[in-house]
């Protein structure tokens, strides 16, 4: 089967490349890299800001179309692809659905219908956009909000929804969030690489929990890194002997996974049901993740027995309380370390998870 990967996120799409090579099928990836996290690509659809790196990309860009014909399957990472206005996407849009066999659209991440619907329907206890009834008006949800409602991109997402021959949703919230699709859809886990290695922790060192944290501008609020960070600084002030915080903040790929492979645990999206990509990576490693763990993402993947993930609430109180039992307890950490490398080798491994997704293929 030949496929054609368009954007990333978080390199799911590389890393779902590699599993299809392995299983011998013929891959490319088309993306950015996801800026600055710079991920692998086979074409480089990366984006400079002024004038003449929007020329240089709109020639590579057109360049590169030839490229993307006569593959059985098409991939998009999102319903925006290529770094462009949404008005200015739908042609490419047609170009690929009349040269290409199927068109697979990903629900991963922000688009019209995340916003949309954790708004209006609100199937989700909470989200980026809602606290059970109350609608979110921090700045962030807000900007996403007005970004995604009533706008160009709406009218895409809603194009390639109707007109796509399939949906994969990497993550629960995402599944739960685009049912009216449920006969196009299907729920597939994202794919992680297993390590060769498990990270070597703080604390089987010298004693003292190290939890990492990594930053990412204009998003802070939106994600909930802004409280949990809150939460973890008071736990070290009050436990400066047992517990130690490592921040990340804008650095790429490699040097983030240097830094986050020396911790213990990971503190990641406040208001997720699940752990994503980033999560994954560091549960793969061995290091435990201090985020979404609720009982919706056991029961989707059918997991009965592994319980990994400190499971947190979206506030303040939940965070601190967690953070502090690990800081006092770190006995816990050698049986959720095991057990967060068993929960990702047997629902993430990105062999198994590529032939998921070729089932799928198929079944279009």
């Amino acid at each position: 089967m030949r496929i054609l990967l368009l954007g990333d996120y978080s390199n799911v799409h590389a890393t779902l490349s590699e599993g299809f090579k392995t299983l011998g099928h013929e891959c490319v990836v088309a993306s950015n890299g996801d800026n600055w996290k710079n991920y692998p690509r086979d074409i480089d659809l990366k984006r400079e800001f002024g004038l003449r790196g929007n020329t240089d990309f709109l020639l590579r860009l057109m360049k590169a179309l030839p490229k993307m014909r006569g593959y059985d399957v098409v991939q998009l990472i999102n319903p925006i692809f290529f770094e462009l206005k949404a008005e200015r996407l739908t042609p490419f849009y047609r170009y690929l659905r009349k040269h290409n066999g199927r068109m697979v659209m990903g629900a991963f991440g922000m688009d019209y219908y995340w916003a949309q619907v954790n708004t209006h329907e609100r199937p989700l206890r909470y989200s980026d956009f809602n606290f059970g009834n109350s609608i979110r008006t921090d700045i962030e949800a807000e900007r996403f909000r007005q970004e995604m409602i009533g706008t160009p991109k709406e009218t895409l997402n809603q194009l390639i929804a109707n007109d796509c021959d399939g949906i994969v949703a990497g993550l629960y919230e995402y599944w739960a969030t685009y049912q009216q699709f449920k006969e196009k859809m299907t729920f597939i886990p994202f794919p992680i690489k297993m390590p060769e290695t498990k990270a070597e922790g703080s604390y089987t060192k010298n004693g003292i929990v190290k939890i990492f944290i990594g930053i990412s501008k204009g998003r802070n609020a939106y994600k909930g890194t802004d409280i949990m960070f809150k939460a973890a600084q008071a736990v070290q002030a009050k436990y400066p002997d047992r517990l130690q915080l490592q921040i990340a903040e804008g650095v790429p790929f490699a040097q983030y996974q240097d830094m986050m492979n020396s911790s213990d645990a990971i503190l990641d999206q406040l208001y997720s049901y699940t752990p994503a990509m980033n999560s994954l990576l560091a549960m793969s490693k061995g290091i435990i993740n201090i985020g979404g763990g609720e009982p919706e993402n056991y029961e989707i993947l059918g997991e009965t027995e592994l319980r990994p993930i400190i499971n947190v609430q979206p506030n303040y109180d939940s965070c601190y309380e967690e953070i502090e039992k690990l800081a006092l307890h770190p006995e816990r950490i050698p049986l959720l370390q095991q057990q967060s490398i068993d929960y990702v080798k047997k629902h993430h491994d990105y062999i198994k998870v590529a032939q998921q997704y070729l089932n799928f293929y198929h079944s279009l």
